[in-house]
């Protein structure tokens, strides 16, 4: 994805700035509330739909792979044929998309919408940030918007249990996708009102190859992961799977590593602290989904509780996301990403620890304060595992790095929901509990991970005092 600025455009009052930051931020809320805000419905879902959990995964996991695959090939469409205009497409697409999950009668109809509403979804995330970018042409002024913007996205993902148990309380599952369309249609009339047009400097071919091949890889990867427990890990279509995942990966490295312009630059993974960084995003996305996920299907299986009190009970984690988000930012640019990669990981592994030996009576107090912290620890993480992997390099090469990051996010909302829901399925209410503890285990991992993280960002040039 390329964010450079548009050469020769019209600069916009502060007011205008700040109104088309509003905007985008409104569809990159959109995008991460998408993400989570179906997981605690799931199990109404498939109560509705007459299907178990494992199919159910699809309906989350659909979204979160196409929106990982398309990101950065959304991007490059923007810069060639105008941001506005993708980004207006993009609403239209997610908007549809959204109507038609709403209405769909059976699991296979909605997984095909909720594909079609990640198709849209890719359009609104990088070409909103590229907008935003666009429109701040002070340093400081976009540093402060892309610190607002991120921390848009924490409260998004983290508060969409919340939201979806209070319209599933009110009106039914159906209304998680209903919500989308006066919000669509309202952004659509901010965009037309105050979203300039704007392209980039230089744009970028696309690359077919390179796409269709990291789509099917994610396919696959989740693929086999969700129905590896019903089928075998080692039955003869696992292994078919297993060989698909290779293929699939060794040819996207060729394709890519021989194209002029490919769409995943992969020398960037020859510099340690970028991959670190690509990975430790991976981690932070996994612990959250896997967290999320697991506490739904406890909570109204194991616990018998109702939809709007599940997500009521994830409150604290969307409160430590908020209040540390833009705290992780201040401290990035104060004393660079270290420190706040420490407090990450150390909440995040305490979170997963308190959660170890989760039993069917396992005291409320402690679930809110294991969902607490690791809603601290997803709120200190990502803007310095942003910070860690743009971190030295040029600015022609950022924009990418950042894409890719972003792509990874998605991979490990796909991979924590698609282990969480492996756990899960077909466990009966009395064993859930027991099932679930692989996965806190795999969240305290997640944050022991980061510590590792914060090493390697040691090597990042810390930014000067005050300049984030």
């Amino acid at each position: 994805m390329t964010t450079t600025i548009s050469a020769a455009r019209p600069a916009l009052s502060a007011r205008r700035r700040w109104t088309v930051l509003a905007v985008c931020a409104l569809s990159m809320f959109l995008v991460g509330l998408d993400t989570t805000i179906v997981n605690v419905g799931l199990p109404v879902i498939g109560r509705g739909l007459g299907v178990g959990t494992r199919s159910l995964e699809w309906v989350v996991d659909a979204y979160t792979v196409v929106l990982a695959s398309l990101l950065i090939a959304s991007g490059a469409l923007a810069d060639r044929f105008g941001r506005r205009r993708v980004f207006r497409c993009g609403l239209i697409v997610f908007g549809v998309a959204s109507l038609a999950c709403a209405v769909a009668p059976s699991l296979g109809l909605l997984v095909a919408a909720r594909v079609v509403q990640g198709v849209g979804a890719s359009m609104l995330s990088p070409v909103a940030l590229a907008i935003v970018v666009n429109a701040m042409p002070d340093p400081r002024e976009r540093a402060r918007a892309i610190g607002v913007w991120a921390s848009v996205f924490g409260l998004s993902m983290a508060a969409g249990p919340v939201t979806g148990g209070g319209l599933i309380a009110a009106f039914g599952w159906r209304s998680v996708f209903w919500i989308n369309a006066p919000v669509i249609v309202a952004a659509l009339v901010l965009v037309a009102v105050f979203v300039p047009e704007s392209r980039g400097q230089r744009t970028r071919r696309l690359d077919l190859p390179g796409q269709i091949l990291l789509a099917s890889a994610l396919c696959v990867v989740v693929g086999v992961l969700i129905e590896g427990p019903r089928i075998g890990w080692a039955s003869p279509l696992a292994t078919v799977g297993y060989t698909l995942i290779v293929a699939a990966t060794g040819g996207f490295i060729r394709v890519e590593s021989r194209r002029r312009e490919p769409l995943m630059d992969l020398v960037l993974f020859r510099r340690p602290l970028f991959t670190t960084a690509v990975l430790g995003a991976v981690t932070v996305f996994v612990a959250l989904n896997v967290t999320l996920l697991l506490n739904t299907l406890y909570l109204q299986h194991a616990r018998g509780w109702t939809p709007l009190a599940a997500g009521v009970a994830t409150l604290p984690m969307a409160l430590g996301a908020t209040v540390c988000a833009p705290w992780s930012g201040n401290l990035v640019g104060r004393t660079g990403p270290r420190r706040p990669l420490l407090l990450a990981g150390g909440f995040t592994a305490a979170g997963g620890l308190c959660m170890v030996n989760l039993g069917p009576d396992t005291s409320v107090l402690l679930l809110l304060l294991a969902y607490l912290l690791i809603g601290i620890g997803f709120g200190f993480a990502n803007a310095p595992i942003t910070n860690t992997a743009v971190s030295g390099l040029p600015p022609s090469r950022a924009g990418v790095a950042g894409a890719i990051t972003s792509t990874a996010r998605q991979v490990g909302s796909a991979v924590g929901i698609a282990i969480a829901g492996g756990l899960a399925a077909g466990v009966g209410p009395t064993g859930l509990a027991h099932a679930s503890r692989p996965g806190w285990l795999l969240v305290t991992a997640c944050g022991l991970f980061l510590f590792a993280v914060a090493r390697a960002s040691r090597a990042a040039t810390p930014p000067a005092r005050g300049s984030a």
